[in-house]
């Protein structure tokens, strides 16, 4: 499986936007806002995770990878009410994924980093601003499409690792078959 692409971040970002804002509408009519909030961004979160694992080569943690975000959610909702609690969190939770699975070495991960604290400014500036959960979220999770553009490990140039033995063997043999066809 490719990496994700920016195209593929972006509609991912819009379909987030569009249905924070469906579930919004509806939860603020039954619960109080903060909680609405909060589970919007625990929802975002799930979502997002969700799509990251099923994007990643990686094969292997996925399950406790779930798990240790379920428990680190659960732990935040119950000691820590507040939705900027929730939001960091997430947020954080989300960046340590994309390092574990998409990253190879730290220096991506701490540039991941930086574009997930850049993306959460933006988007809080955008709230600010407009009042939008929309925006906010469309805003966040665009600049978070652009982790795609780092590279797997940014010491080698932007190539990225050779994990799949289907691709070195078809290159070797076709080293192969190019000896062959000079050698007569």
């Amino acid at each position: 499986m490719s990496r994700p692409s920016f195209g593929e971040g972006v509609l991912i970002a819009l379909a987030a936007a569009l249905l924070a804002t469906l579930f919004h509408t509806g939860l603020i009519l039954i619960l109080p806002r903060g909680v609405a909030l909060s589970l919007i961004v625990i929802g975002l979160g799930c979502g997002y995770l969700l799509y990251l694992l099923g994007r990643s080569r990686e094969r292997a943690g996925r399950l406790v990878t779930v798990a240790v975000w379920m428990l680190i959610t659960a732990l935040v909702w119950s000691l820590l009410p507040g939705v900027w609690f929730q939001i960091l969190t997430q947020v954080g939770l989300l960046w340590a994924v994309r390092a574990f699975y998409f990253h190879a070495t730290p220096l991506a991960a701490v540039l991941d980093l930086a574009l997930a604290c850049v993306g959460l400014l933006a988007a809080i500036w955008v709230a600010q601003r407009t009042g939008s959960l929309f925006l906010a979220v469309w805003t966040l999770l665009l600049v978070q499409a652009l982790f795609t553009a780092i590279p797997a490990d940014p010491a080698r140039g932007g190539r990225e690792p050779e994990t799949d033995p289907f691709d070195a063997a078809e290159r070797a043999a076709r080293r192969a078959l190019r000896r062959l066809s000079l050698s007569d």
